[in-house]
C-alpha cells in the first residue's frame, strides 16, 4: 500500500476523525496551487492568503461538504473562489447587489448582459468572447459572471474603477457587433 493517501481518503479522515496529519496533507498538496489560482483573480496577496485560510478553515470545521464522486482541486476552487466574492463584496454590498437585480426584474429595457445572453441563440458567444482581449475578458468576468460591483472588480483587477467601466463598456459593446 502507498503511504501518499488519496484526495478522498483525505478528506474522509478529516471529516470522520478530524485528522490534524490529513489535514495539513491536503493543506501542503492545494494551498499553493489555490493560492495561485486566486492570484489571478486579485492583485491583493493579503486578501488571497486570508481567502485560502478561510478556504481550509472550512474544511476542517466541516463547514464544506465534499462529495465523494467529486473533484477536491474543483471543490476546493469552488470554496475558495466563492469565499472571494465574498470577501471583496462585504455584507453591505451583498445587499446593494439585492436591490439592484429587484429593481433590474421590474425593468422593460433588457441589460446588455440580457441582450448578450439572448445572442446566445442567434451568435456565437465563445467566439465572441475569446476574440476580446484578456483585459476586457477579465473585466467582463468578474463584473458580470462574478456579479462583483465596480469598485469590487477593480479591487479584484488591481486597476481604477474608471478603467473598469471603460474596458466594460468596451467589452459589451464588441460583444454585440460580434453578436448582430
Amino acid at each position: 500500500m502507498s503511504d501518499t493517501r488519496s484526495d478522498g481518503e483525505l478528506l474522509r479522515a478529516i471529516a470522520a476523525d478530524a485528522d490534524r496529519r490529513a489535514f495539513e496533507e491536503l493543506y501542503r498538496r492545494y494551498a499553493p496551487w489555490l493560492r495561485a489560482r486566486l492570484r489571478g483573480r486579485c492583485a491583493d496577496l493579503g486578501v488571497v492568503d486570508d481567502v485560502v485560510q478561510e478556504t481550509f478553515l472550512a474544511v476542517w470545521r466541516g463547514k464544506a461538504r465534499y462529495r465523494e464522486d467529486g473533484d477536491a482541486a474543483g471543490w476546493l476552487w469552488r470554496i475558495g473562489s466563492r469565499r472571494l466574492v465574498d470577501t471583496l463584496r462585504g455584507d453591505g454590498a451583498r445587499g446593494r447587489l439585492r436591490q439592484a437585480l429587484a429593481r433590474l426584474r421590474h425593468r422593460d429595457e433588457a441589460s446588455a448582459e440580457e441582450r448578450v445572453l439572448a445572442g446566445v441563440e442567434h451568435g456565437d458567444l465563445a467566439g465572441a468572447l475569446v476574440r476580446l482581449s484578456p483585459e476586457l475578458r477579465a473585466v467582463l468576468q468578474a463584473t458580470v459572471i462574478d456579479g462583483l460591483t465596480t469598485r469590487e472588480a477593480a479591487v479584484l483587477l488591481g486597476i481604477p474603477p474608471g478603467t473598469v467601466k471603460t474596458r466594460a463598456m468596451r467589452a459589451r459593446k464588441q460583444l454585440r457587433e460580434a453578436l448582430a
